[in-house]
C-alpha cells in the first residue's frame, strides 16, 4: 500500500513510518516541521534502508496538498498533524480550534477530491475528560474533554462520524492514544519536544541527561498506591503497530470505529521515575508540588476492543519504555539538534 502520513516527521508519525516501511509499504510524509525536524526523515531512512517521500507543507494549503495527492495517489491516510499541547491549548484556545479543525477539513476535502476514503485519525484519551471512571471504554460518554486540545479531538471525532454516516464509502479508524513514551530501539528516533517538555517521560530523561534540574511531582496525596497520579503509558512502537492493525481493518470495513490504544495497566509518577533510574543508572531528583488543576488521580484504558477486533495488544513493558527512551536521550542529548553523529544503531533492544 501507499500510505500518506500527515505529521510524519513527528514523534509518533516517524515511528509509524518505520513500521510501515519495514513491512514493505510505500510511505509519503507531509509535515510543516513546526514541531518536528527534517532530520527525522534521514533517521527513518537509516533505520529502514528505505527513504520515504517527503514534502514540507501545511495541510491548510490545499493547493499544495492537492498537488501531493495528484502526484502520489495514496491508498490511505494516517492523520497525525495538529497542535497538541494541553496547557498551551488552554492559553490559546482559538488557535487550537482553528488550526486542528481547519487542517482536517482541508485534508478531508482533498481526500474526497481524489477518491481516497480510508483514514486513520490520531485522537487522544483526553476526549474522555473527567466524567468517566477508569478503565475507560470506547463507549464511555458523553465525550466532553476538559481542555481545548482534547475538545478539538472530540469535535473531529464527531465530524468524522458524520462524514462516514453521510457517505458509506468512507472507512475511518479513530485511535484514542493514552500516554506514548519510549523510542525506537536503535536510538535514532525518539521524542524531541520543542522547549521545556509538556510530557513527563521526556522531562525525566532531560533531567537524567543534565538538561533540566529536577522533576516536579504534582501531588502525592491522591487515592493511589503511592499517592501520585497514575497513567497508562504505552511504548511508541506498540502504538505504531496499532496503526498498522487499524489500516488492515480499513481494508475490510466501511464506516467509523473507535479504539483505545494503551496497555490497560496504570503506572504512577514515582513508579515511572524509578523505572528511568533503573534504565539510566542515575538518581533522578524530584520534588513534590501541589496538585495541578484538572489533573485526575488515575486514568487508564480498557483495551479489550482493540484486542478482539484488531488483533492488537501492547507487548512492551514500562522497563522497555524507560530503557529505549534513555537510549535515545543519551545518544541525542539535544534531540535532533545534537551534532551529527554516525547513523549506527545504539544499544540492542
Amino acid at each position: 500500500m501507499r500510505i500518506l502520513i500527515t505529521g510524519g516527521a513527528g514523534y509518533i508519525g516517524s515511528h509509524t513510518a518505520v513500521t510501515l516501511l519495514d513491512r514493505g509499504d510505500e510511505v509519503v510524509i507531509v509535515d510543516n516541521l513546526s514541531n518536528s525536524s527534517a532530520e527525522a526523515i534521514r533517521r527513518i531512512t537509516a533505520i529502514t534502508g528505505r527513504e520515504p517521500l517527503f514534502r514540507q507543507l501545511d495541510l491548510r494549503d490545499e493547493h499544495l496538498l492537492d498537488e501531493e495527492f495528484a502526484a502520489n495517489r495514496p491508498d490511505a491516510v494516517i492523520h497525525f498533524a495538529g497542535l497538541k499541547a494541553v496547557g498551551e491549548s488552554v492559553a490559546q484556545p482559538l488557535r487550537y480550534y482553528a488550526h486542528n479543525l481547519d487542517a482536517t477539513f482541508a485534508l478531508l476535502r482533498t481526500m474526497e477530491a481524489h477518491d481516497v476514503r480510508r483514514l486513520v485519525f490520531s485522537s487522544s484519551a483526553t476526549v474522555y475528560g473527567g466524567g468517566q471512571v477508569a478503565p475507560y471504554t470506547e463507549d464511555d460518554g458523553p465525550i466532553v474533554s476538559t481542555n481545548p486540545y482534547g475538545q478539538s479531538k472530540a469535535m473531529l471525532e464527531r465530524i468524522l462520524s458524520d462524514v462516514a454516516e453521510a457517505d458509506p464509502r468512507w472507512s475511518i479508524a479513530l485511535l484514542r492514544y493514552f500516554n506514548p513514551i519510549g523510542a525506537h530501539p536503535s536510538g535514532l528516533i525518539g521524542e524531541d519536544p520543542n522547549g521545556i517538555p509538556n510530557n513527563l517521560a521526556p522531562y525525566i530523561t532531560q533531567v537524567a541527561v543534565g538538561r533540566l534540574d529536577e522533576v516536579t511531582v504534582y501531588g502525592d496525596d491522591y487515592d493511589t498506591a503511592d499517592g501520585t497520579g497514575e497513567r497508562d503509558y504505552i511504548h511508541v512502537d506498540d502504538l505504531a503497530a496499532g496503526h498498522v492493525a487499524a489500516l488492515s481493518w480499513l481494508a475490510d470495513n466501511t464506516g467509523v470505529r473507535a479504539w483505545n490504544l494503551g496497555t490497560g495497566v496504570p503506572t504512577s509518577v514515582l513508579e515511572l521515575i524509578a523505572a528511568f533510574e533503573a534504565a539510566s543508572g542515575t538518581e533522578i531528583p524530584y520534588r513534590v508540588g501541589g496538585r495541578r488543576a484538572g489533573d485526575l488521580a488515575s486514568a487508564w484504558a480498557d483495551v479489550s476492543r482493540a484486542r478482539k477486533e484488531l488483533g492488537w495488544e501492547a507487548r512492551r513493558t514500562v522497563s522497555d519504555m524507560a530503557r529505549h527512551s534513555w537510549n535515545w536521550q543519551r545518544n541525542n542529548p539535544d534531540g535532533f539538534a545534537t551534532a551529527a553523529r554516525p547513523l549506527t544503531d545504539g544499544d540492542a533492544p
